[in-house]
């Protein structure tokens, strides 16, 4: 089981990005598919999930900003990044939780100037 995150960039406040993770084999079990990140110097911190039924939770940073989705299909995560600012700058971890592990992904970086 392998996840790929991309999208990042660098981007102007204000700015939008959307990440994705794209996984790759089979994954059962799925508790949730959650988004973390990680500023310099700061330790990771969980931005949003979603759980099978499609419910959705965000951090309170990422509340009404931040859209976490799933496409089956294509099994892949994204996360839609609107009104971005300068503190939201870090490396992206997507994260899949299952009954039997844990996956991760490499970062993203999300780069956001003012």
């Amino acid at each position: 089981v392998q996840l790929q995150a991309s999208g990042g960039g660098l981007v102007q406040a204000g700015g939008s990005l959307r990440l994705s993770c794209a996984t790759s084999g089979s994954i059962i079990g799925i508790k949730a598919m959650k988004w973390y990140r990680q500023a310099p110097g700061k330790e990771r911190e969980w931005v949003a999930s979603i759980i099978p039924n499609g419910i959705v939770n965000y951090a309170d940073p990422a509340k009404g900003r931040f859209s976490i989705s799933r496409d089956r299909a294509k099994k892949t995560v994204y996360l839609q990044m609107n009104s971005l600012e300068p503190r939201d700058t870090a490396n992206y971890y997507c994260n899949i939780d299952t009954v039997y592990k844990s996956y991760w992904g490499q970062g993203t970086l999300v780069t956001v100037s003012s």
